[in-house]
């Protein structure tokens, strides 16, 4: 998948913005403040149907319109031509648009545009909650997979489910219980291995990026499925279902599930520096890049904003070249050109600079 042509309106400063992203790498310049972090998130709303910035869509929008949108014409590794968009208003209603037909189902907008993040913010995949990681491992699965989000979906349907029994136990019918536990053991243990072979072959080519981002430390990768190790899922629901229902959830199961990175045998967030956190989240986003180009012979869309945020020029060099060696498309914000300045080498770039919400290409 590659962008040829984006037009984003009415998206916070960027009142009316047409331009024709390089199918490798595209360098967006400007001035803190001058809408180069917009142009990232509006992207992204392509790829995930929100912002990385705020939960609330309205507030992307600019202050005196009720909609944005953002639109894009792509080729595809079939060399077909797509053209894809999103127009969200101030309520949670939103069309997406693909090739000309409509749909209220955001599912069918990302599954075409894999579109991966990286920012300042991206050690939170590391030091963050286990919803982060395992938000991560979703992403992978999700466009690897076209059954998983099935599966992820009954799941959290069943989940909800128990959920409320748990908080009506007293007056639970024994035989509706037994039905409902055995669906979401079903669903749950097929959602565990799912996600426990996707980290298997996750992991020797994450060590490979490792060996190179941290070359200095030894670095384990493993996967917490979110129960006990010594019982399926059924007896750990048995183990704790006076405590589930004591606290009104489940605490066993893959919704607990989490992704655990040691370095020399301890905790990352506890030995890693901030920039080396960012290099062992390089290694693990290139490595899922690198899986699903080989799992599904497509290219995926990488989005670096604030590149020069905490990772020196050697580390920024060495993390565009792998991107690029893996025909990813690249966009890459940053406020002054000496941040960059390796890119000279690359062939087929663009540069466009970025001032008051305009956007013009040098």
């Amino acid at each position: 998948m590659k962008l040829d042509r984006v037009q984003i309106t009415q998206f916070r400063n960027l009142s009316s913005v047409n331009f024709s992203p390089s199918p490798l790498l595209t360098i967006i310049k400007g001035a803190n403040g001058s809408g180069k972090s917009s142009l990232i998130e509006a992207l992204y709303y392509l790829g995930f149907g929100r912002s990385f910035r705020t939960n609330k869509h309205g507030s992307v929008i600019q202050n005196d319109k009720d909609s944005f949108s953002v639109f894009a014409s792509c080729k595809t590794e079939e060399t077909k031509s797509l053209k894809l968009g999103i127009k969200r208003g101030r309520t949670e209603s939103f069309i997406c648009s693909i090739n000309g037909a409509h749909s209220n189902k955001l599912s069918d907008l990302v599954s075409l545009v894999p579109l991966q993040l990286f920012t300042p913010q991206s050690t939170d995949l590391i030091i963050g909650s286990p919803s982060e990681r395992r938000r991560f491992l979703d992403w992978g699965l999700f466009h690897v997979e076209h059954e998983f989000q099935l599966l992820a979906n009954q799941y959290s349907k069943f989940l909800k489910h128990r959920n409320a029994l748990l908080k009506q136990m007293a007056n639970l019918d024994a035989a509706e219980n037994q039905y409902w536990e055995s669906q979401f053991v079903q669903l749950g243990e097929a959602l565990t291995d799912k996600r426990r072979q996707y980290v298997d072959r996750l992991t020797p080519i994450f060590k490979e990026y490792a060996r190179e981002f941290l070359p200095n430390f030894d670095v384990e990768l493993s996967y917490y499925r979110g129960w006990e190790k010594d019982v399926c899922l059924s007896e750990s629901l048995v183990k704790k279902r006076e405590y589930d229902g004591k606290i009104g959830h489940t605490s066993s199961g893959p919704h607990k599930a989490d992704l655990r990175l040691k370095v020399n045998g301890v905790n990352a967030q506890e030995l890693l520096s901030r920039g080396q956190l960012r290099m062992a989240v390089a290694a693990l986003q290139m490595s899922q890049t690198k899986l699903f180009n080989s799992a599904t012979n497509r290219k995926s869309i990488f989005l670096l904003d604030d590149v020069g945020a905490e990772l020196d020029a050697d580390k920024r060099e060495q993390f565009i070249d792998g991107l690029l060696e893996m025909d990813t498309q690249v966009f890459v914000t940053a406020i002054e050109s000496s941040q960059l300045a390796f890119i000279q080498k690359y062939n087929e770039k663009k540069m466009f600079h970025v001032e008051h919400g305009s956007v013009k290409e040098e």
